[in-house]
């Protein structure tokens, strides 16, 4: 194949019924791209017919321009090692982080592409996102989750006052959504980031096994003096939870076990810790640091209930 100009990388976990419509659309959206696409599919020890079945797809999608590679792993690393699995074989200019359980629209590649070349400034995207569910998802839009920030999305002053700098600012929809703009982190769903940028800054960190490893990415990125970008026009549809099972958006058609949405709940739980203790436990006085873990634990606690009655 000629130079890579996009590598995509596909995690999945049990993830089968979402394979086909996933990668049809990646091959649509491959024939808009001026040079060719490598797609790394990253199987996190899947117990279904995963690996049958991407399998059979790669053979009905390939041509000169889009080369798939599978990859397996004999455990399940989680997102963070699953990412850097595939961050070690990626050879293109650009590398997308994209979710399975995702339809990007036939434009996304290229529109995603030609944005991050008009400013070498931009270190990384993420698109507006929509949910098959219905509406945008929030999550493709957030400030860094600071003590005030989190405490006012836990206890719902974000969803009463969405237009408020004061209380809104997790995910700031009190920004200008149909322009583009600078945001702390959009989410691993849809990330595209300049393969120099990933030289530059390392592997995902592997001691997050689900949820926060892409806040994690993307405050690296910030902090190495590069601007992260909300694209306001609309690229993907997103199931949301298809391998956890845990968002309500996609619960019912989610493969995951009761064992693996325990195993997710207490990862999210976890995630805030490290994320806490990494980059915040050192700019805020220890009274503070000590009443957010214990906010972690006990909203924590409510989590893990919730999802082991569900």
């Amino acid at each position: 194949m000629a130079e890579i100009e996009l590598s995509v990388i596909i995690l999945s976990f049990n993830t089968q019924k979402f394979i086909k419509d996933c990668l049809l659309s990646v091959a649509k959206a491959v024939k808009n791209v001026t040079g060719t696409v490598e797609v790394i599919f990253v199987d996190n020890a899947s117990t279904d017919e995963s690996i049958a079945v991407i399998e059979s797809e790669k053979k009905a999608v390939e041509d000169e321009k889009l080369a798939i590679k599978v990859l397996t792993s004999s455990t399940n690393t989680g997102f963070a090692g699953g990412c850097n699995l595939g961050i070690k074989e990626a050879r293109g200019q650009y590398l997308l982080f994209l979710n399975m359980d995702t339809m990007v629209f036939p434009e996304a590649f290229k529109k995603a592409i030609d944005f991050m070349e008009s400013d070498s400034r931009y270190g990384a995207m993420t698109p507006y996102t929509r949910l098959v569910s219905g509406g945008m998802d929030p999550d493709c839009h957030r400030g860094f989750p600071t003590p005030w920030a989190s405490i006012t999305y836990f206890l719902g002053l974000e969803k009463l006052f969405p237009q408020s700098r004061f209380f809104g600012q997790y995910h700031r929809f009190y920004l200008d959504l149909s322009k583009p703009h600078e945001i702390d982190a959009g989410f691993g769903t849809f990330l595209m980031v300049r393969k120099e940028v990933v030289d530059k800054i390392g592997p995902w960190d592997e001691q997050y096994f689900f949820y926060g490893e892409d806040l994690d990415y993307f405050y690296r990125i910030k902090k190495a003096g590069l601007k992260v970008m909300f694209y306001p026009e609309p690229l993907l549809w997103h199931y949301k939870g298809g391998s956890s099972g845990l968002r309500k958006e996609s619960r019912k058609i989610s493969p995951a076990s009761r064992e693996t949405r325990m195993q997710v709940a207490k990862s999210s739980v976890k995630a805030m810790e490290i994320f806490y203790k990494k980059f915040y436990r050192n700019q805020y006085p220890s009274f503070v640091t000590f009443l957010v873990l214990l906010a972690i634990k006990i909203k924590g606690s409510f989590r893990i209930i919730k999802y082991y009655f569900s």
